[in-house]
């Protein structure tokens, strides 16, 4: 049994490859384009059977600014994600702050308008 809480996150997404250049940038690794049974999406970076996640689209779901804040680890390099943010058709909806003993966070609006949050320990 995993110990994370949170074990998979679909992202959605409008423009798919549009995402996968803001993600990449913005955690400073390739997010990888796959498909699966005529399905394409952007696989989040990550190792062995760490918690992931993919960039989709879907009718289903739709980027939003109101649902869930998904954190995702920029561990050490929050300033260069929030810049890359910027130069990627994000915008900075609140900038770095810290959160306790927790470490220091910045939530941004991604490319596709779904709002996240990026931390850094």
């Amino acid at each position: 049994m995993s110990a994370n809480t949170l074990c998979w996150t679909d992202i959605p997404v409008t423009d798919l490859d549009r995402a996968i250049k803001f993600y990449s940038a913005v955690l400073g690794k390739k997010v990888s384009k796959e498909s699966a049974e005529g399905f394409e999406f952007g696989l989040l970076p990550h190792e062995g059977e760490e918690s992931a996640g993919c960039l989709v689209v879907s009718e289903e779901n739709k980027p939003s600014q109101t649902g869930p804040l998904i954190y995702l680890s920029v561990d050490g390099r929050l300033d260069d994600a929030i810049k890359a943010a910027r130069a990627n058709s994000g915008k900075v909806l609140q900038k770095k702050e810290s959160i306790g003993p927790h470490g220091f966070r910045a939530i941004v609006l991604d490319s596709e308008g779904n709002r996240i949050a990026l931390h850094s320990s």
